[in-house]
């Protein structure tokens, strides 16, 4: 099986659900985020939960310790594969998180958002590069015995060279020649794996394909690749 997640972007629990049906089998298990969340609630999230697909509840919780265990106690029920947390809500979140959390579910910190180059950290007051910051906080979350963390494709070799066992969502992974979106900091399927990504989140590039199935046995393919080959990919 793939290490592809596929992102469900999307308020409509009948379109979630049958592309959970379609991708069961081929793909890691399916994401679900804020807007399908919002719109759908834990319902929502059980009725994906019946195509036997593994969930990956990316809500970014982040709150004083206290908050965040109640609303990882909350969630329990649903039995996340992989649930996030935001690393800058400092050791005591992060740990408060992972206790709270199922013993089968991987609680991993958010990082730096994909979305996010060096000017725009420096607009909330960063200094530093998106590698810095993130290899600053994948240390916070080592620390609180986290299972891992998200980050950029651009950042993942660095973080699993100090992080060996660690576990790492790579977000914002395109097919050559699929288009970027709203993501800046992005690398193509096969370079993640070969950098030492754990799990592919993948959305458009899927389930806006016309059969998500074989998008992502293509997809999977192309991870046959050598490293090197790989990381000529750009």
């Amino acid at each position: 099986m793939s290490p592809i997640f596929v992102a469900l972007d999307t308020q409509d629990v009948h379109r979630a659900a049958a592309i959970a049906r379609d991708v069961s089998g081929v793909a890691a298990g399916v994401k679900v985020g804020l807007e399908f969340f919002c719109a759908n609630g834990a319902e929502g999230v059980l009725r994906i939960a019946e195509h036997e697909t593994p969930v990956f509840l990316d809500l970014k919780l982040h709150d004083i310790p206290n908050t965040v265990e109640k609303a990882v106690h909350a969630l329990a029920r649903l039995e996340p594969a992989i649930l996030t947390v935001h690393a800058a809500g400092g050791r005591a979140m992060m740990r408060a998180a992972k206790a709270a959390a199922p013993a089968r579910t991987k609680v991993v910190a958010v990082t730096v958002l994909t979305s996010l180059d060096r000017d725009d950290l420096a607009g909330i007051g960063v200094r530093s590069s998106p590698a810095t910051q993130v290899d600053r906080l994948a240390g916070l979350a080592r620390e609180a015995g986290l299972d891992g963390i998200v980050c950029s494709g651009a950042e993942v070799r660095q973080a699993h060279g100090k992080w060996p066992h660690g576990f790492f969502v790579v977000p914002g992974v395109r097919p050559r020649g699929a288009e970027v979106g709203d993501q800046k900091r992005v690398v193509t399927p096969s370079q993640a794996v070969a950098d030492g990504a754990s799990v592919l989140v993948i959305g458009r590039p899927i389930t806006g394909a016309s059969d998500p199935r074989r998008a992502i046995m293509d997809i999977a393919a192309s991870l046959a690749q050598t490293p090197a080959q790989a990381r000529t990919e750009k």
